[in-house]
This record gives C-alpha cells, sequence and structure tokens, in this order.
C-alpha cells in the first residue's frame, strides 16, 4: 500500500503594529545576512562577482561599465544596504518597505525611473513543508536588483542559462531577466501542483482500501495548498498582464512577446488549482460517505442480531418469572398463573420454539438481502 508523505504548510505571521508610519523598514528577527552576487553581461563577456556588503557591491558597480547587471541579494538583515540602494538608485521608502515585508502579494508598481515587483516563490523544503517566499524586482534601464528572503537554489536555472549563453538572455535586457525569474517562479507552481496531484490519486487509492479520518485531514491539508497557490498565481496573473500592456520602455516588445506565454501559464495554473480543489472537495465528501456508509452497515448487522434476540429475551423472560400454577400452602390451582410452567417436557418445547423463530427471522432477512 502506498503511503502519503506528511507535506504541511509553513506559516509566517506579520507582527505589523497598528497605526505605524509608512515607509518605515524595520526588519524582521530571523532575516538573514544577505549574499550579493553581481552578474554583469552582454553577449560575448560575462561575469559573476560576490560581494559581502555594501562597500564591496558599490565597488562592483563602476566595473564592467556598459554592460547589463543582474544584482542577486539573498536575504534581507542589512539595513545598510538597503540604504545603499537607496541612495544610489533613488528608490522610494515605500518600495523598500514592501521589499522587507515579506507578506506581499504579486504586484507592479511604476515609478518614474524603475519598475517596483513583486512575485511569489511557492516550493517544498527539505522537512517536506510548503514555504512561500516572496521574490522582489527593481528593474531599471540596464540592472535588476532582485531580493528573496532565503538562500534557496530556485533561481540556479536562470544562472546557468546566464552562464551558457545561449538564446537571448543575455541580448534581451533586464526585462528579459526579469521575465526568466518570474517564468520559474510559475514553473515552480506547476511542480507543487503535480506533486500535489500525485498525492490525491495516493489518497484515492487508500480511499478505496480502508477509508481513515487521517485521509480526510490530509485531503484538507492538499485543500490549503492549492489555495495557497490560487492566492499567488492569481495576482501573477494580473502582473503579467499590466507589464504586456504597459508602455513603459523598461520591458522590452521582445520580452512582451515571451510574457503572454508566461501569462497562458499562469492561466492553466489557477485552472489546475481550480480542478484540483474540486477533487479534494470531493474526495473528503467520499471519505465521509464511505466512513457512513460503513456505519451503516455495522448497525444493520447489530440490528439483526437484536432483531433475532428480541422475541427469544422476551419468551426467556416471560417464562422466568416463576409464578407457581399451585399455592405451595393450601395446594389450591391457580388458572390465571403459569400452567406450562410444570410440563414434562417444557424445557425442550421452549427451545424448539426460540429455535424456530430465530431461524425463520433468519430466513425472512436473507430474502430480503439484508446479508449481502
Amino acid at each position: 500500500m502506498s503511503k502519503i508523505k506528511r507535506i504541511t504548510i509553513k506559516s509566517k505571521r506579520r507582527n505589523a503594529i497598528p497605526g505605524s508610519s509608512p515607509g518605515i523598514v524595520e526588519l524582521t528577527e530571523n532575516a538573514l545576512e544577505p549574499r550579493i552576487t553581481v552578474y554583469s553581461f552582454n553577449q560575448k563577456d560575462y561575469f559573476a562577482e560576490e560581494a559581502k556588503n555594501a562597500s564591496e557591491l558599490a565597488s562592483l558597480l563602476k566595473q564592467h561599465q556598459g554592460l547589463t547587471r543582474w544584482i542577486d541579494i539573498r536575504g534581507l538583515g542589512s539595513l545598510e544596504l538597503l540604504e545603499f540602494i537607496e541612495k544610489e538608485f533613488k528608490i522610494h521608502k515605500l518600495v523598500l518597505e514592501d521589499i522587507v515585508s515579506t507578506d506581499q502579494r504579486p504586484k507592479l508598481d511604476e515609478y518614474r525611473d524603475y519598475m517596483f515587483a513583486v512575485s511569489r516563490m511557492i516550493y517544498i523544503n527539505d522537512n517536506l513543508e510548503i514555504e512561500s517566499e516572496q521574490m522582489s524586482f527593481l528593474l531599471m534601464k540596464n540592472i535588476l536588483i532582485s531580493f528573496q528572503e532565503n538562500y534557496n537554489e530556485c533561481v540556479s536555472p536562470v544562472i546557468t542559462r546566464l552562464e551558457a549563453g545561449k538564446g537571448a538572455i543575455r541580448t534581451a535586457g533586464t526585462s528579459y531577466i526579469m521575465y526568466a525569474l518570474m517564468d520559474v517562479v510559475i514553473d515552480n507552481y506547476f511542480h507543487l501542483i503535480y506533486r500535489m496531484g500525485d498525492e490525491l490519486d495516493i489518497i484515492e487509492e487508500l480511499l478505496y482500501r480502508k477509508p481513515d479520518k487521517s485521509i480526510m485531514f490530509k485531503t484538507q491539508e492538499i485543500k490549503r495548498a492549492m489555495i495557497l497557490v490560487r492566492r499567488a498565481a492569481w495576482p501573477e496573473r494580473d502582473k503579467i498582464n499590466d507589464m504586456i500592456r504597459n508602455e513603459s520602455p523598461l520591458v522590452s516588445d521582445e520580452t512582451k512577446t515571451f510574457l503572454k506565454d508566461a501569462y497562458d501559464h499562469c492561466m492553466q495554473v489557477v485552472d489546475l488549482v481550480e480542478s484540483y480543489k474540486d477533487v479534494t472537495t470531493t474526495l473528503i465528501d467520499m471519505n465521509l460517505s464511505i466512513i457512513s456508509n460503513r456505519m451503516n452497515e455495522i448497525m444493520k448487522v447489530l440490528t439483526i442480531i437484536s432483531s433475532i434476540f428480541i422475541p427469544l429475551t422476551f419468551i426467556a423472560g416471560v417464562y422466568g418469572m416463576n409464578f407457581s400454577y399451585t399455592d405451595p400452602q393450601t395446594g389450591k390451582i391457580l388458572h390465571h398463573n403459569m400452567p406450562e410452567l410444570y410440563s414434562p417436557n417444557g424445557y425442550v418445547y421452549t427451545w424448539a420454539v426460540m429455535i424456530f423463530i430465530a431461524v425463520a427471522q433468519i430466513i425472512y432477512f436473507w430474502r430480503k438481502g439484508w446479508f449481502k
């Protein structure tokens, strides 16, 4: 029998202070120290250099002038780095607040010299927990800055393509790099949905073999995961649609062609999520129905047993009262007491009657189909 792996949703809550002033950048307690990698490239050249802090990043930005740059930042635990980015690229404080507040929904905000976008990367970590991580983007003319909460390697396919230098990834500009990263996000949605689909197949198989309440709990967890993906995929679709319709020169026409394909993928994700949500609801209802039918079968068996023994118990109760047929002191016959009490074969006759009644009931129930 297949075994269901327990995949849970990793919960994250934001402890926001009501009424706090907007634009205040407050790092969370669990924020990781940033790992910074600067990718500088064009059609022929490619450089990947690491920086440990804001000053090293400033030094790297002075090198390789004229090349397209992607600054990959993993970890949001440095206020100094965020302040450097704010001053160096003239980023609004509200944008920095959204970057460190990692519970944002996917969106696209347009400013005069740059665009700010948010995506949600959803994946299964090593502890079999579904984790929803925020990815933020600052899109400028020749620079793309991406921010991740953790050190995971979800964007490694884009790095591999950059190293290989094949296709349009080095020549289509920063908007194409941003599209490639968002495409990885959407591909992870497919991976998670198909993984949940496999779990639903296992649940359905177990449901026919041995329904159990744990199956219902597992199905409900999968339904919650589908809702989580849907909450990310719907606004992601709207964000991509905004980029396609946007007339800003930051998003090239070549990139818009690929964004249309990403938009279609988002629609497929939403359709799959809705389909699997219906499957989870059906499995939960089926599980309850099977358990209810099993209970009905048990009650039917108990009813048959009770129906057989009720008349037998009645007979035994009547003849167990032991009312004497004669008065033990006067010897007078008591006509309204039990004349059968002293019959020579009364015990045998009583058993015969009880067996006959039981057999007759069993035959009757069998003909009615109660034993099927």
